[in-house]
């Protein structure tokens, strides 16, 4: 004949069995979601000119010739006005706050059903950031700080 289960054996197997999946969680045992970075990191993009308009690669996130649309590359034209032979390429830094020797800067203007749309300060003009920016940021950063330079 069994015997009836005592509670208080349930209550250390599971007490037990939260201590040993914590210390996996922990240890690394278990594979986690992709974090974002954290939101003070300077990223930095190569943008380059391919069938007429600004795109990019960025292999750890998967992008491929990722477009810029609707606005942005008129920006990205005049940001990289003075830097040579830009068409073949730049560094494009950005940051959702403020760094060194950023250029300008991007205020969050709306959300679309996709993307959202960036006012650069100072200016009427608007461009609209595609999902890619999830990419980078958990939500839409309410600014957004960029510094372009040569590839060099």
């Amino acid at each position: 004949m069994t015997q009836p289960i005592k509670p208080w054996r349930i209550v250390v197997t599971v007490a037990v069995a939260a201590v040993v999946i914590t210390a996996a969680w922990f240890g690394g045992l278990f594979p986690r979601h992709r974090s974002l970075p954290p939101a003070n990191s300077i990223m930095v993009i190569v943008p380059y000119r391919y069938a007429g308009t600004w795109v990019f690669d960025d292999a750890k996130e998967g992008l491929v010739r990722e477009a810029f649309v609707a606005g942005v590359p008129e920006m990205i034209d005049d940001l990289v006005a003075k830097i040579p032979d830009a068409n073949n390429g730049f560094r494009l830094y950005f940051s959702a706050r403020p760094f060194p020797g950023d250029q300008r800067k991007l205020v969050w203007a709306r959300g679309d059903s996709a993307g959202n749309y960036y006012r650069l300060e100072g200016a009427p003009e608007e461009g609209w950031l595609c999902p890619a920016l999830f990419h980078y940021f958990a939500t839409p950063p309410p600014e957004l700080y960029i510094k372009a330079e040569p590839k060099t």
